[in-house]
């Protein structure tokens, strides 16, 4: 059993985690619901958009930018995935 390296590192496994209940939400909230700095939050997007767990979409509001986040099909399943293997991999390591 291989652990999705992407979604495990602590940052990426909040976004990922947030986006899976809710779908999509705007960075804004994300950056609340992480306490990432913006900089740290668009930086782990970016990641996870190369890999296309999650979609992006910039536009604006008025004259102010406004970042969309949502999780992919590809990202879903990988988040699944990641979540059945560290169940597996604890049940394991129960003595």
């Amino acid at each position: 059993m291989k652990i999705d390296k992407i979604i495990h590192e602590p940052a990426r496994l909040l976004i990922i985690s947030h986006l899976y209940v809710v779908e999509s939400a705007d960075a804004l909230f994300l950056q609340r619901q992480t306490e990432l700095s913006w900089g740290n939050l668009s930086s782990h997007m970016t990641k996870l958009e190369k890999v296309g767990y999650i979609r992006v979409k910039k536009d604006f509001q008025g004259s102010k930018p406004h970042t969309m986040l949502e999780l992919t099909k590809k990202g879903t399943e990988a988040f699944e995935k990641y979540r059945q293997d560290m169940k597996e991999m604890l049940k394991k390591s129960e003595v």
